[in-house]
């Protein structure tokens, strides 16, 4: 009886550890992406120094020998840069995620509703769209748009848009599958009515969940179109700019290139985290298993 009793309480245990452990992804990626927020937002309004200020006199202080974080080549704050770039990078990926996965959902939904030709056609396009990298698409762009902040923001939302097609229609027609979708139709709903009331409420979760994750993938699209120098044009501070300009001086001034790319790794480890928290959070399968 005592071996029964001692396994049933160590099955208690583990099964708190997991609660536990799943709670602490979302936590720590919201308390994470929370803190990247409030920077890229104070910003807005403050900065030790200008962030495009240039101190020849100064350049290539090490941290704490001028500001916090040192300067660049130009005699730039490091901290100001970061800030400021936090900001630019943020908003660029928030931006072309909330755009493709709006774009996105919307043709899903609306090829698993009407599937047919729709379906096959909405699948094709995707293809296409997958055979052309972001970086590739943002660099034909930027050939006709010039690099800036809309061109990172196009190239990146195109991407994202079969991304979010494929979950949503996948997730969808899942859902016109159950029951209360075939009651729905039973009682004369139309295909809009049941996409609405039915079937979007139902898969907003998975929507979200991946919402969350793709934004990580975002932000080193935009770290990687900021480096090749089609990302937002000088003097506007990005990371991944850093990075690039950090090159020539890797064995001079290492944190140049040191900063930035934590800042990078950082934010992409806190929306993973958000969103693998936020997954065990809303999706009842995985909280079953």
């Amino acid at each position: 009886m005592a071996p029964i009793v001692s396994t049933a309480i160590m099955s208690r245990r583990r099964r708190r550890v997991f609660r536990l452990s799943r709670r602490m992804n979302l936590i720590s990626g919201a308390v994470i992406i929370g803190l990247l927020v409030t920077v890229a937002l104070l910003s807005l309004v403050w900065t030790p120094l200008p962030p495009a200020k240039m101190q020849i006199i100064h350049k290539l202080q090490p941290p704490l020998a001028f500001g916090l974080l040192g300067t660049d080549q130009f005699g730039r704050d490091v901290l100001s840069m970061l800030m400021a770039g936090c900001w630019n990078s943020l908003s660029i990926a928030i931006t072309a995620v909330a755009i493709g996965g709006t774009l996105g959902s919307i043709a899903g939904i609306s090829a698993a509703a009407i599937r047919g030709p729709l379906e096959a056609l909405l699948m094709r396009i995707c293809d296409v769209i997958f055979a052309l990298p972001p970086i590739l698409s943002a660099m034909v762009l930027g050939a006709f748009l010039g690099p800036g902040r809309f061109t990172a923001i196009t190239a990146i939302a195109v991407f994202m848009i079969p991304v979010f097609a494929r979950v949503t229609l996948a997730t969808s027609l899942q859902a016109w599958s159950r029951d209360y979708v075939t009651a729905a139709r039973a009682i004369g709903n139309t295909r809009l009515t049941i996409s609405l009331r039915h079937v979007l409420p139902n898969i907003m979760s998975q929507i979200i969940v991946h919402g969350a994750i793709q934004l990580g993938l975002a932000i080193l699209t935009e770290a990687g179109l900021s480096f090749l120098g089609l990302g937002m044009a000088p003097p506007a501070p990005t990371w991944g700019r850093m990075l690039a300009d950090a090159q020539t001086y890797l064995a001079l001034a290492p944190w140049l290139a040191i900063l930035p790319g934590l800042a990078i790794a950082l934010t992409v480890f806190g929306f993973n985290m958000l969103g693998d928290g936020l997954r065990d959070l809303l999706d009842p399968r995985e909280a079953s298993r």
